[in-house]
C-alpha cells in the first residue's frame, strides 16, 4: 500500500517510486519516442508528397523507355507486320534522313509558324472577353450563350467552309485554329475569373478602390495562374486543329507530309511525324509549366 501524507496525497518517495515503475514499463523510456510519434519515411504515393526534379524526370524517362521497349518487342517478334508498325530503328532512321535533307525542318518551321500565329490571335481575343464575362453578369448574358452555341459545332465541319472563305493559304489554317480554340478559351477563362474569392473583391471595396482598379489589381492577378493553365491546355487543342487543317488542304507542313506519306504507304514517315508532333507538344507544355512556376510562385498551394 502506498504511503500517504496527512492530507491523503502521495509523498515524494512514492511519486519517485511510481515514476520509476512507469519508466520500467517502457512507455516513456528516455531517448525513445512513442511508436505513434515516430517519423515515417515519406511515401511517393501520399497525397501531399512532392517529387524532386530528378525523381520526376527519372520516372517519366522510365515510362517512355518502357513504351519504346514494348514497341520494339512487338515488331521484333513479328506480332505486328512492318507495314502497319515499322520497327523503332526504321522510324528513327527515316527521321534522320528527313532531317538531313532539310524536309523535316521545313515542314516543322511552317507548322510552328502557323500554330504560333493562330494561337496568339485566339488568345489575344479570348483573354479580355473571358475576363469581361467572368466579372460582369450583363456581359455574360450577352456573350456566353453565343459562345456555348458555337463551341458545340464540330470544327471539322468548318474546314470546307474555311477553304471557300479564305482559300488554302495560311489564313485558312489560322481560321481553323481560331475556331477550335477561341470559344473553349473564353469559357475556361471565364471560369478562372469566377473562382476568385469574393473576399478579395470585398476587401478592395472596403479600401474604397474603384471598380477598374479592383479588376486590374485584384481580380486579374488572382485569376492569372488559372488562366495560364487554361492556355496551356488549349495549346494542345490548337496543335490538333492545325494538323487537321494541314491534312485536308495544304501544300506544306507536318500534316501535309503525313497525308502524302499515306498515299505511298510510308508508315515509317507517318509514325515519325506523329512522334515529332508529340515532341513539340511535350516541349511546349513543359515550357509553359516552367514559366508558370516562375511567374506564379504565390499560387503554389501544395505543402
Amino acid at each position: 500500500m502506498p504511503r500517504a501524507g496527512s492530507d491523503g496525497t502521495k509523498t515524494n518517495a512514492d511519486k519517485m517510486a511510481g515514476a520509476g515503475t512507469q519508466g520500467r514499463t517502457g512507455d516513456n523510456r528516455p531517448g525513445r519516442r512513442p511508436a505513434a510519434g515516430r517519423m515515417r519515411r515519406p511515401s511517393p504515393f501520399r497525397l501531399t508528397t512532392r517529387l524532386s526534379a530528378g525523381g520526376f524526370a527519372g520516372i517519366a524517362a522510365g515510362v517512355f523507355a518502357g513504351l519504346l521497349a514494348a514497341w520494339w518487342a512487338a515488331t521484333a517478334t513479328g506480332l505486328v507486320a512492318p507495314l502497319f508498325l515499322p520497327a523503332p530503328g526504321r522510324v528513327f532512321g527515316k527521321l534522320v534522313e528527313l532531317a538531313l535533307n532539310g524536309r523535316l525542318w521545313e515542314d516543322a518551321s511552317v507548322s510552328i509558324y502557323r500554330i504560333m500565329v493562330g494561337f496568339l490571335i485566339a488568345t489575344a481575343m479570348a483573354v479580355p472577353i473571358g475576363v469581361l464575362i467572368g466579372c460582369y453578369r450583363v456581359w455574360e448574358a450577352a456573350i456566353e450563350p453565343v459562345v456555348d452555341f458555337v463551341r458545340y459545332m464540330p470544327v471539322v465541319a468548318f474546314v470546307p467552309l474555311s477553304i471557300l472563305w479564305t482559300g488554302t493559304g495560311d489564313a485558312q489554317k489560322f481560321l481553323i485554329i481560331w475556331i477550335g480554340t477561341f470559344f473553349q478559351q473564353v469559357l475556361l477563362i471565364m471560369d478562372n475569373v469566377k473562382r476568385v474569392p469574393w473576399d478579395f473583391i470585398d476587401l478592395g471595396r472596403t479600401l474604397e478602390m474603384p471598380e477598374r482598379r479592383i479588376l486590374t489589381r485584384i481580380v486579374v492577378p488572382s485569376a492569372l495562374p488559372g488562366i495560364w493553365d487554361s492556355l496551356r491546355i488549349s495549346l494542345g487543342w490548337a496543335w490538333t486543329w492545325l494538323v487537321l487543317a494541314e491534312l485536308v488542304a495544304a501544300t506544306s507542313g507536318l500534316g501535309y507530309r503525313i497525308v502524302t506519306a499515306q498515299r505511298f504507304f510510308q508508315t515509317d514517315t507517318i509514325i515519325g511525324y506523329i512522334l515529332v508532333l508529340g515532341v513539340f507538344g511535350l516541349v511546349s507544355d513543359q515550357a509553359m509549366k516552367a514559366v508558370s512556376r516562375r511567374l506564379f510562385r504565390y499560387a503554389e498551394a501544395r505543402p
